[in-house]
């Protein structure tokens, strides 16, 4: 326990020093009053919470792949080799893009809240089910029976980042949104430290099973948090609902539209189906990273370093960085615009993927890796929690994630295949650097086509419709 609250340590200190610069910064004036900020942030916070023990549910797999690569068959072999999990967590990411589809507008009709409660407890019913598989033994076809489960989990996971986007636009204003990306890119960040540092602490001195075990737990309490104190509109608080400035304005009381023509209209929308393209690489770049920078270190015998062993915590850090970043610099330098900010990004992921190429081997690896995470995470904080209100409107948030969410994890699937066929499997130590250049390398066009795209929308701004006529 010492030895994880020294890890921990580094995050809360950055979290406190963002608090303070944040609270010393101009607050954007919309008559809010201090109780309405108060009750806002009691609002969130268990939503927040629960969202990120989801990614601790998510990424749990890629954790225990680790042990399962010492496990072996009758036959000798890995029970998981790497094109096994390229194939669980690209079916279960594809089937995670997909629900999004559905989910979406399913979450637009029933309210953010039920939606989130119904995500977290599907989720932590199927990873009490990994658990058990893990528990009982693994015998028979595994890959076939990790990948039900594991796309069971991604399905209930799908609602989660289209209920907090939904429940959190009617309380921000577009104006303040992009403290919201940042708040958004902190939990996403928070939510891949519990996963890989925690749940690497749990395989380190548990058994296997409890790196699925405590994520049910964990996912559990945060439901009972949101059931009490968590509710999707102001004016279920006692507070007024407000114009926030979105592409729902003067909407309010027309009746809504038929889920067939918000769909039309979003994919019909220029600017909201290049930011599903931006994300799209996003979801690409960000697993790449995530996935396969520690299995790269363990085939190439680069264990004992400072990154791998501190992997969670900063990534955590980074991410941090980046959310807050490009929140706070979209609505301070560039007027709540989000196209910037992701351009930007872009350009600094392109420039260090080429760089990544001739770095392998060298000290420059983990630094390199950790700022393109800082990135990539201040992109997707940007455009998928905070664009995504902006364009769709707190009415149609719901599909408007849906859609570009969906976008992201089928350039999470795409690379998951992609990698799991053109990357060697792993023999721990016994890797050759340049037999794995193909994954920096594959980086560079993604990169470069997010690049482009986000230049496409450096001046989009949302659409308000005018009220109708009395």
């Amino acid at each position: 326990m010492s030895k994880w609250l020294y890890e921990f340590a580094p995050i809360l200190l950055l979290l406190a020093v963002i608090a303070i610069v944040i609270k010393r910064l101009p607050r954007v004036e919309l008559g809010h009053e201090d109780r309405y900020h108060r009750r806002r942030v009691r609002n969130w916070l268990p939503v927040g919470l629960l969202y990120s023990f989801l990614y601790m549910g998510r990424y749990n797999l890629t954790v225990a792949k680790g042990v399962f690569e010492k496990m072996t068959d009758a036959a000798g072999e890995p029970l998981m080799s790497n094109a096994d999990f390229g194939f669980i967590f690209g079916i279960g990411t594809a089937v995670y893009g997909a629900a999004f589809l559905l989910n979406g507008p399913i979450t637009d009709r029933i309210g953010g809240k039920k939606a989130l409660l119904i995500g977290g407890a599907g989720a932590a019913l199927a990873n009490f089910g990994m658990g058990w598989l893990t528990l009982t033994g693994p015998t028979g076809d595994l890959r076939t029976v990790f990948t039900a489960l594991y796309a069971m989990n991604m399905y209930f996971q799908s609602f989660g980042a289209v209920a907090i986007v939904k429940i959190n636009a009617p309380w921000f204003h577009v104006r303040e949104r992009g403290v919201f990306g940042a708040i958004f890119g902190i939990l996403i960040s928070l939510g891949i430290y519990f996963a890989f540092d925690v749940g690497k602490m749990i395989v380190d001195n548990f058994a296997a099973q409890w790196v699925f075990f405590v994520p049910t737990i964990v996912l559990l309490c945060a439901w009972l948090a949101v059931s009490f104190l968590s509710v999707d509109r102001p004016s279920e608080a006692g507070f007024e609902d407000f114009d926030t400035g979105d592409a729902s304005s003067g909407q309010e009381n027309l009746p809504r539209d038929p889920v067939v023509s918000v769909f039309l209209r979003m994919f019909r929308s220029r600017v909201v189906m290049t930011i599903a393209l931006i994300e799209f690489c996003s979801g690409f770049l960000r697993q790449a990273i995530m996935q396969w920078y520690r299995t790269f270190a363990r085939a190439v015998g680069e264990v004992d370093t400072f990154v791998y062993d501190n992997w969670g915590m900063l990534l955590c850090c980074s991410g941090i960085m980046g959310g807050v970043l490009a929140g706070v610099v979209s609505d301070r330098g560039f007027q709540s615009r989000r196209g910037p900010v992701a351009a930007i990004l872009y350009a600094a992921m392109l420039v260090s993927a080429v760089v990544l190429t001739v770095s392998l081997d060298s000290l420059l690896l983990g630094p390199l890796i950790i700022f393109m995470s800082m990135c990539v995470i201040g992109v997707h904080g940007m455009l998928s929690g905070t664009a995504s209100m902006d364009f769709g409107g707190r009415r149609n948030a719901g599909i408007a994630v849906g859609i570009i969410d969906g976008f992201v994890y089928m350039g999470t699937a795409v690379m998951a295949v992609t990698y799991g066929e053109i990357l060697p499997d792993v023999v721990e130590g016994e890797g050759i650097v340049e037999e794995w250049l193909a994954w920096p390398v594959a980086m560079i066009p993604v990169a470069l086509v997010g690049l482009l795209l986000a230049t496409r929308v450096w001046n989009a701004t949302p659409e308000k419709k005018d009220p109708p006529a009395p």
